[in-house]
């Protein structure tokens, strides 16, 4: 299985992949808010400034906060047109060149997001309950990477941040797309430190982490941790951090479960899912949890 993490040179490194600073929307200037998060023992963040006019359509240069023990990914989130019922697109660019041109007066949301995954970077469909994005425009993204699963700061705020059902139904057609939590932290109070990625990398350079991003050598959490998912002889195995709840997600109503306490391995056969994908949701006491990527048997 290409994309599972596990059993590879290299370790995880916590990140997030979704905030903002003073240079467009947020409360806090840059050097701040990744102070704050080097601070809450993340590894690694991306400043995703809004690629818009009223920002100079400038890219938030992050590299004089990096050290020997903490990175910065450039990042981007870009707007160029308009969804099926009207909104702004919100497309997320991890690893995009500080010099990315604007963009041409005639650019769709397809072309941008193409021009800046032929420069390099990951792309991600961000926080599509939150302005009611449909499949059909998802769809229309081809080079996508990953959908934004859980946007903390969409969780707290107005009850519209959880998007695996939004990203199952692509899976259902086919579509081979990976998750990523976020926190879109604007403030760095309430919404800020409640969901992240571990990216398994080589090192903490930002082109590791992020060609590791887009081969998906990744799972997203609020807090649990995975610390093995392997598949032989039909089987699944996981091994993870206590946890009250351990189940398996694929294709249309295939699932599985086991409930019980401070559960540390779960074992599944696989038949069930092999006509297509399956994914792993461990939770915890608390009711906080950790996701897989889709695991695809073909």
């Amino acid at each position: 299985m290409k994309n599972l993490p596990f059993g590879r040179p290299g370790r995880f490194y916590r990140g997030n992949l979704h905030a903002h600073s003073t240079n467009s929307d947020g409360l806090l200037e840059i050097g701040e808010v990744c102070r704050r998060y080097k601070d809450a023992g993340y590894d690694f963040i991306s400043l995703s400034k809004h690629f818009l006019e009223d920002y100079n359509y400038l890219i938030s240069d992050t590299r004089p906060y990096r050290d020997e023990n903490f990175t910065t990914l450039i990042a981007a989130e870009l707007h160029q047109g308009k969804t099926k019922i009207g909104e702004p697109w919100h497309i997320l660019a991890v690893g995009i060149p500080l010099k990315f041109a604007q963009p041409g007066a005639d650019e769709d949301a397809a072309q941008i997001a193409e021009r800046a995954a032929s420069s390099g970077a990951f792309i991600g469909i961000v926080h599509p309950s939150w302005y009611g994005l449909t499949t059909e425009d998802a769809k229309s993204i081809t080079c996508a990477h990953a959908v934004e699963i859980y946007n903390h700061g969409s969780v707290v705020e107005i009850e519209r941040g959880e998007d695996w059902p939004f990203c199952d139904l692509l899976l259902n057609d086919g579509w081979r797309l990976n998750g990523f939590a976020t926190d879109d932290a604007h403030y760095l109070t309430h919404d800020a430190f409640g969901g992240w990625i571990n990216v398994h990398s080589e090192s903490l350079d930002p082109d590791s982490l992020c060609e590791a991003m887009k081969a998906g050598r990744y799972y997203s959490s609020q807090g649990p941790e995975m610390h093995d998912i392997r598949i032989t002889g039909g089987e699944l195995h996981i091994e993870c951090s206590p946890a009250a709840n351990i189940s398996l997600q694929g294709r249309g109503a295939r699932s599985r479960f086991l409930s019980g306490d401070n559960m540390t391995t779960a074992t599944f056969p696989t038949d069930r899912f092999e006509e297509a994908y399956v994914r792993v949701t461990v939770r915890d006491e608390k009711g906080k949890r950790a996701w897989s990527n889709p695991i695809w048997f073909n």
